[in-house]
């Protein structure tokens, strides 16, 4: 689909680094040998990597709210965007789920949870939320959500063992997650995009939303920015006050989880909105802008020409990623280096396709 419209340059550019993030840490080069910053938590506790999903769900929410205000400033009919918020919802959904299938398509074997399931999930929330509540009760429903997972995951028993845990497979999110998810789970017993985790997710985007609302104030450029980074600042202390009663955990998207990321995302999109859109600084951010503007486009190629880079043999029995590692430690270089500059070049060879689109002004909107 040809883009014609103004976008927000910062917005692009932060969606674009946050994709280009995500691809970094999802395709290194062995995972064997990776640095620990590039790796999630294991549990409790939070990495660099722990933001990069969150940081895309605010950033879902930010768009929501830039987006169907303009459409709803034109006069635009609710029931057509509700229409064609449901197509564009099941179709990331559905991609997400056939991107799981490959490549064996074992149909028997399916995960309906995933990441871009989550993110079709909060996108069709949010923006119903968006055009039917107003940002006061936005708000309210933020502390409701977050407030009521807490008090759930730490009052509620596990039906099953009858104890409060928050321990993997144990706690109350993995039995309703086992109650009610359909096909596989990501780890046996639980999903990190499970059901009911999916809830405080949801807050994410709604803070996302909030931070739109701030975007598309009256303010002036500067104060608008001091504004975002200064509700950053607040959010980011509160989340880790609340840690202390309720752990940080993004397998869980626990509540001190869900301030923390939102909170470090507020700032990091005033910095980006001040630095490029008030100050006009384009130099060093074109590469992320042209990223951002097919997000998810990108995301979904990448998991395609994965298979080409990390699954298939190319040379006897080994993939494109196991040659290039075992000739760079042969020629002297650590493993985990090694294993991060073929996730560089990984993220390079998916900036062509990119870059091509952006050139052409095509912007791919699922």
């Amino acid at each position: 689909m040809k883009g014609n419209s103004k976008r927000l340059i910062s917005l692009d550019a932060m969606r674009g680094a946050t994709i280009a993030a995500m691809i970094l840490v999802n395709y290194p080069g062995s995972w064997d040998h990776v640095f620990p910053p590039l790796l999630h938590a294991h549990w409790n506790g939070i990495t660099p990597t722990d933001f990069i999903f969150p940081f895309f769900l605010f950033i879902v929410g930010v768009s929501i709210s830039l987006a169907y205000s303009k459409r709803l400033n034109r006069g635009g009919s609710k029931s057509d965007l509700y229409k064609k918020l449901f197509i564009r919802g099941l179709k990331i959904f559905a991609l997400g789920v056939v991107l799981g299938l490959i490549p064996q398509f074992d149909f028997t074997d399916v995960r309906i949870a995933g990441v871009l399931q989550r993110i079709a999930i909060v996108f069709v929330v949010c923006t119903l939320i968006f055009l039917n509540i107003g940002w006061k009760k936005q708000v309210y429903s933020v502390g409701l959500i977050l407030i009521g997972y807490w008090l759930s995951m730490t009052l509620i028993p596990n039906p099953s063992t009858g104890e409060v845990m928050l321990e993997p497979g144990k706690n109350l999110a993995a039995w309703i997650d086992q109650l009610l998810l359909l096909g596989k789970m990501w780890n046996g017993t639980w999903d990190p995009e499970g059901i009911y985790s999916t809830l405080p997710a949801i807050a994410t985007g709604i803070l996302g939303m909030l931070a739109g609302k701030l975007l598309l104030s009256a303010s002036e450029g500067v104060k608008k920015a001091n504004n975002l980074m200064f509700v950053g600042l607040v959010l980011t202390v509160l989340g880790l006050l609340w840690s202390l009663f309720f752990p940080l955990n993004k397998n869980l998207w626990t509540s001190s989880f869900v301030l923390v990321t939102a909170g470090v995302a507020f700032s990091f999109l005033g910095a980006f909105y001040f630095w490029v859109d008030v100050k006009g600084n384009l130099k060093g951010t074109k590469p992320w802008i042209i990223f951002g503007s097919n997000a998810i486009a990108v995301y979904v190629l990448a998991d395609v020409l994965s298979l080409l880079f990390y699954e298939w043999p190319i040379i006897g029995q080994e993939s494109i990623s196991e040659q290039f590692m075992a000739t760079a430690i042969n020629l002297g270089i650590i493993p985990e280096l090694a294993s991060m500059i073929f996730a560089v070049f990984f993220v390079g060879i998916n900036f062509i396709p990119a870059y091509i689109l952006y050139q052409k002004r095509i912007f791919i909107k699922l």
